[in-house]
């Protein structure tokens, strides 16, 4: 049995979730590790960063900018760490990762 939460909702451990652009998809804020642990919203860049995810992931009329706007409140976070589902995590300098990320888009 699992027990429902909405964003920005307080965790087990005061974990949070804040929203995304995908509706059935959060990203989680560990504050006590300062780190981000985004699903697939996310990915792993191949050179040591960060980026979005393909539009194609993203469900119809929601593009990279919607994504970035839904994400860029996780900017105002210590983030410091960026464990990716697809990829290698960002261990070090997750906050300036996820910026460069976001301005792409």
């Amino acid at each position: 049995m699992t027990d429902p939460f909405g964003a920005h909702d307080r965790l087990p451990a005061g974990v949070v979730a804040f929203a995304t652009a995908r509706a059935n998809e959060v990203v989680y804020w560990l504050p006590g590790q300062r780190a981000l642990v985004p699903g697939d919203v996310l990915l792993a860049d191949g050179n040591g960063g960060i980026r979005l995810c393909p539009e194609s992931w993203l469900p119809e009329r929601i593009g990279h900018g919607e994504l970035a706007s839904s994400l860029r409140p996780l900017l105002d976070l210590p983030v410091e760490r960026v464990l990716l589902s697809h990829g290698d995590p960002v261990l070090s300098g997750g906050r300036a990762a996820l910026a460069s990320a976001l301005a792409v888009a």
